[in-house]
């Protein structure tokens, strides 16, 4: 797994890459109230938005950790935003999405290198 430092996680599996928002983000995030999602099919640019997350706090913007074609978003999250802080890193996911170039995921942050930006 691999983290930004807009705080998304990335997991790539084949090219297929899952993100969502760290533990971190959903904590600082407060109570996650709707996820926009991008369309199936929709190009992402690494990072460029793809999405806004909204809680009862802020509403923040979601960075693509790769570039590529979205695949498939997580329809749970329409009818229950709150999984984003109930399981930020498996069943709150937000995207998966085809990876264009393999190499980028390569440059994103080690979990040690990411939780020294959190401190």
């Amino acid at each position: 797994m691999k983290f930004t430092k807009e705080h998304e996680w990335a997991k790539l599996d084949g090219d297929i890459v899952t993100v969502g928002i760290t533990e971190y983000a959903a904590h600082q995030l407060g109570d996650v109230v709707f996820v926009e999602l991008p369309a199936n099919g929709s190009k992402v640019a690494m990072g460029k938005t793809f999405g806004t997350i909204e809680s009862v706090k802020t509403v923040s913007d979601m960075y693509a950790p790769v570039s590529g074609e979205v695949v498939e978003t997580n329809g749970e999250l329409e009818g229950n935003p709150a999984l984003v802080n109930e399981s930020p890193m498996d069943a709150g996911w937000i995207v998966k999405i085809k990876v264009a170039d393999s190499k980028e995921y390569d440059t994103l942050l080690s979990e040690a290198d990411y939780k020294k930006i959190c401190e």
